[in-house]
């Protein structure tokens, strides 16, 4: 074999060295970024069972706030039944906002604030929350690098080449009252 046929090998073991490296890479961001949703996933379930047992707590002594509660289970059947980020997050939201309206109105009633019940289930569901929002946060991260690896050379081209390599949709603020700024009033008035 010439020098001339060696280099072309060797040039094209290079190329095809890199096309596995790109396609490899590609496919581990994808299943990063699947996994990344199933860890909000899991959270999500973990809020939703809660959510029930938290209205069966405070249901009994919040006779007359029965369409909050009615609410609650509304946002959270939904919830349960999103399907994809965008359909997620749209719900999630309007979840997250009814359910503060729960905590604030639970806040009116001594009795709840004084139950232990009550406050366990108060601390879960806002410890789950954080965890979401953690989940979230790592989801947009790895789905934004999946994305961008992508886009960029030489790797849309391998992107476009193997097929099945599709964006990934990012969790966002959709709902307006999420993104204003809390109020918050510390006078002692």
């Amino acid at each position: 074999m010439s020098w001339g046929g060696l280099i072309v090998l060797v040039i094209l073991g290079i190329l095809v060295l890199g096309v596995i490296l790109t396609y490899n890479r590609l496919v581990r961001l994808r299943n990063e970024t699947a996994n990344g949703w199933r860890q909000i996933d899991v959270q999500l379930k973990r809020r939703h069972d809660l959510i029930p047992n938290l209205v069966a707590a405070v249901k009994g002594a919040m006779e007359f706030e029965q369409d909050t509660l009615t609410k609650v289970i509304q946002a959270r059947n939904a919830a349960v039944s999103a399907r994809g980020v965008a359909d997620a997050a749209v719900k999630e939201g309007e979840l997250s906002q009814i359910l503060s309206r729960l905590f604030a109105l639970v806040e009116n009633y001594p009795a709840l604030r004084s139950n232990d019940n009550v406050k366990q289930l108060q601390e879960e569901i806002t410890s789950t929350e954080n965890k979401v929002s953690f989940a979230r946060q790592f989801y947009n991260d790895i789905a934004t690098e999946y994305n961008i690896a992508q886009e960029v050379f030489p790797a849309n081209i391998v992107a476009g080449m193997f097929g099945g390599f599709k964006p990934a949709e990012l969790f966002a603020v959709t709902a307006e009252a999420e993104r204003q700024v809390p109020q918050v009033n510390l006078s002692l008035r």
